[in-house]
């Protein structure tokens, strides 16, 4: 029994460096946006497209990679995020025009999905008896490893040194999960109604899988659509762009890291509900503050958006187990498929506002204050449609679990 516990726990760590590794790329690409506009030439919609690729790498991977879990197992997904993510660092540090850049942030994209695909059902599986916290303790790393990666980013950026030096960084860690993989013997498929792929297939008709992964384009993108964009759009308000997402970040992986007593308290469609108003609140409050109330607003966007991912995921594993390992790639895959999408939209938005600011102003920072606010503006429309959406499940569940009730009592 302790000899299981020590490699479960070995396994989780391994896992919790990855995902860490894949919060770095996306924090401390966010943080080097306006060095790559300023050194290859790109507008922020090409921007958009740079980040599309690696939030569109993101679904590839989860979506081959939950075909085929069940016939390769968590080892060796992991060790082809280990590979890609190497891959794609190096690619990027030698990109040399805009087409390169696409390019490697395909290679990272790919490797950040292979992560989600092979630890989701890993973890699920090795902890089968506490799923959704232990999925919430593992995405402690999500924005823990953005915390660390966007001070990383400030840190470098005020001290001079360049974005292929902030990539380098990355280097270290991804070396040291990939040996870790490598040398850790990880538990065996055993073949059981949830590791059937035509089993798995079948169950992702339900209405109830469908209308989760509708919500998670829409809880990824009010998440990650705003972070990935945060230096953009709050480069004018009087506040640092990379201290706030470290501070989101922050209280993001406290929040998840003690996530089982308020699951347990509202129950998984409670906490998402209850994250969807706090969320709409926050963002929009971000996009009338500046100065130091751009700070308070960041606060109430983290505890909104802190437990929307990991009890996504949870709520699939726990509701829908029959999808199986298929399932929790899926839904990481089309939250992830939503953000690259939205991403040149995003951008679109950024180089359309800040034209029609320049009609109103002709001070240049203001124009950039009032084309990031306009576009905050926009991104509170994603939460105040998750707020009706799950209070549709929330009346839905309850209907549920009394229906259940009655036949058992019966």
């Amino acid at each position: 029994m302790t000899k299981t516990t020590n490699s479960s726990s070995l396994l989780f760590r391994a896992c919790c460096l990855a995902l860490t590794v894949t919060a770095m790329t996306f924090a401390i690409r966010a943080g080097i946006l306006s060095q790559l506009s300023d050194d290859f030439g790109l507008s922020d919609s090409q921007l958009g497209w740079v980040n599309s690729m690696a939030f569109l790498g993101f679904p590839v991977a989860m979506m081959i990679g939950g075909f085929l879990y069940n016939q390769l197992g968590a080892k060796k997904l992991l060790i082809t995020a280990f590979i890609c993510h190497l891959a794609g660092l190096i690619l990027t540090i030698t990109a040399t025009d805009f087409w390169g850049l696409l390019v490697s942030s395909f290679f990272i994209g790919f490797a950040n999905g292979s992560v989600e695909a092979g630890c989701n059902p890993l973890i699920a599986k090795i902890y089968k008896d506490n799923k959704t916290t232990m999925l919430n303790r593992f995405h402690v790393w999500f924005p823990g490893g953005i915390v660390i990666g966007a001070i990383t980013s400030k840190f470098m950026t005020d001290a001079g040194l360049g974005w292929k030096l902030q990539i380098a960084v990355m280097l270290l860690p991804t070396l040291i999960y990939g040996f870790m993989v490598i040398r850790q013997q990880f538990p065996q498929l055993h073949k059981t109604i949830t590791t059937s792929t035509l089993s798995n297939i079948k169950a992702l008709s339900t209405p109830l899988f469908i209308f989760m992964v509708l919500c998670m384009t829409l809880t990824a993108t009010t998440e990650l659509g705003t972070q990935q964009w945060i230096d953009r759009i709050l480069a004018a308000s009087g506040a640092s762009p990379m201290l706030i997402m470290a501070m989101i970040t922050g209280l993001m992986a406290v929040g998840r890291y003690f996530a089982g007593p308020v699951i347990h308290r509202l129950n998984p469609v409670g906490v998402l509900l209850s994250s969807a108003v706090i969320a709409t609140a926050g963002i929009y409050s971000m996009s009338i503050a500046t100065g130091s109330a751009v700070y308070f607003s960041a606060i109430l966007f983290a505890i909104g958006v802190t437990y929307f991912w990991p009890t996504m995921i949870g709520f699939i594993a726990e509701y829908v187990p029959e999808t199986g390992a298929l399932g929790l790639s899926l839904i990481g895959g089309a939250g992830m498929f939503a953000v690259s999408l939205w991403n040149p939209v995003i951008g679109q938005w950024i180089d359309s506002a800040r034209v029609q600011a320049t009609s109103v102003t002709t001070n240049a920072l203001e124009a950039e204050l009032l084309a990031g606010q306009s576009v905050l503006e926009n991104l509170t429309l994603f939460p105040v449609v998750l707020i009706f959406a799950f209070a549709l499940l929330y009346f839905y569940m309850n209907k549920r679990s009394a229906t259940k009730l009655v036949a058992t009592d019966s």
